[in-house]
């Protein structure tokens, strides 16, 4: 998975518009980011990567890159 691709999915969780996200907002700016969007973002990483996140370090990121390093180098 691309960031791109990343953005993408993220936006799916939000529900956002495509092409509302570019990856260099604060998690705080981004419409629809909330208690409900970190599940949803959890479940999506889990079953889009076998990743499973610790919901503090999700809530913890303040930035949509602080979300990619928290994918790790399973972004390319």
């Amino acid at each position: 998975m691309n960031k791109q691709e990343f953005i993408v999915l993220l936006e799916g969780v939000v529900e956002a518009e495509p092409g509302t996200i570019t990856g260099n907002e604060t998690i705080e700016s981004i419409p629809g980011w909330d208690s409900l969007a970190i599940v949803s973002f959890i479940a999506m990483i889990d079953e889009s990567l076998g990743i499973t996140l610790s919901p503090k370090k999700i809530a913890d990121a303040k930035s949509v890159d602080d979300l990619v390093a928290l994918i790790g180098d399973n972004i390319i």
